[in-house]
């Protein structure tokens, strides 16, 4: 099952984002307003040489398009206020679905023929036209947006841009949006992902047997057990009683140990941990797994005391912290998933050993999947 299945209704980010003023505007000539300057310098040079009075009307009329122009321009960008619609969960490296709100601060007069574009690092790959934004008006159009890394983020910059009314010059007005968004770590398949999943839940079906819906193995029939229980077929068969015996998907119990005192030559293995963790984590709890989560500074359990995704927010803030030893494992009965720069010490200190209904200890020598 996807993520985006499961994503809730999109909520408004209350913050405001910004709002464009008629200070502090870059301004920048095209090449219509070039022309119209050459222009102008010549019809000017021609009314003072020749003392032309209809020259000089012309030259007046000019000189006030430009004014105009400006004037117009200027006051077309002003007064503008940008609002983000976002969804309540995101995650690295997926494009998302989210909406612009551009609200017109001026209650009569409307602004024309407005581009709006996202900084590199804003996440907005397309530009938006709003041909006229009436005075007063809300206008929202859909907008895709993509985010690179995961953690928090706050500031993200927007560009309004216009051309309005003659196209002599192109205004532009930065705007900074401030508000909190956490990005969760990716949760799409990458290389080697999904093999691991696969192999940690066959371990676990392997070592937990009993009355549930997965089918594990035929087997024959022992005193005292439910006569409901039996394979008939099986049975006819072989001649003996043999009972059908399911995997207890309830009791699918699996501790992620996550060790953040990791050496700086291996911070981008550390990326990539935090992204399998947080792959196997939601996939291993949608899929009815019982899920927890330890490091030296986070213990949470699914879903007694949280969801998937207060596991995901840690995760998405979670950084290394040198020096800060491993504890040792205090619970046998689940299956146990080590994430650790120095698998020698997590060994030493009882997990992955045999006392545990299983383990995977995952180092820098395995193979997890890098940008």
């Amino acid at each position: 099952m996807s993520y985006a299945k499961n994503m809730p209704d999109l909520r408004r980010i209350a913050d405001r984002v910004g709002r464009a003023m008629p200070f502090g505007l870059r301004q920048q000539v095209t090449r219509a307003g070039l022309a119209f300057a050459v222009s102008l310098v010549v019809i000017a040079l021609a009314a003072f040489l020749s003392a032309n009075n209809l020259l000089f009307l012309i030259l007046a009329a000019m000189l006030s398009t430009l004014l105009v122009s400006g004037f117009i321009s200027r006051l077309s960008i002003a007064g503008l206020e940008l609002d983000l619609v976002l969804p309540e969960h995101i995650c690295a490296r997926r494009k998302i679905r989210a909406g612009i709100r551009l609200r017109n601060l001026k209650r009569w007069i409307p602004s024309f023929s407005i581009h709006l574009a996202g900084a590199p690092e804003s996440g907005v790959e397309a530009v938006l036209y709003f041909p006229v934004a009436p005075g007063g008006a809300v206008l929202e159009e859909p907008v895709d947006l993509y985010f690179a890394r995961r953690g928090a983020q706050r500031e993200r910059s927007f560009q309004f841009s216009t051309r309005f009314p003659f196209g002599f010059s192109e205004r532009r007005e930065m705007v900074t949006a401030s508000h909190d968004v956490i990005v969760y770590p990716c949760l799409d398949p990458q290389p080697g992902f999904e093999a691991l999943l696969a192999s940690v839940r066959g371990e676990i079906e392997a070592q937990q047997r009993g009355r549930g819906h997965d089918f594990y193995r035929i087997r024959p029939y022992e005193p005292f057990e439910s006569a409901r229980h039996v394979d008939w077929r099986a049975t006819a068969h072989t001649g003996d009683l043999q009972v059908r015996e399911f995997a207890r998907e309830q009791d699918h119990r699996v501790l992620i140990y996550f060790d953040l005192d990791v050496p700086a030559d291996c911070e981008a293995w550390f990326e990539s941990a935090v992204d399998c963790a947080a792959f196997l984590a939601f996939h291993l709890a949608e899929q009815g797994a019982a899920v927890r989560l330890v490091s030296q500074d986070f213990d949470l359990s699914l879903p007694e005391e949280g969801d998937i995704y207060t596991i995901l927010k840690y995760l998405a803030l979670v950084s290394p912290k040198r020096g800060k030893d491993p504890v040792a494992p205090d619970d046998s009965d689940s299956f146990h998933i080590v994430f650790s720069a120095k698998p020698e010490r997590m060994s030493a200190l009882g997990w992955g050993r045999g006392e545990s209904r299983g383990a995977r200890l995952l180092s820098p020598k395995d193979e997890l999947a890098r940008d």
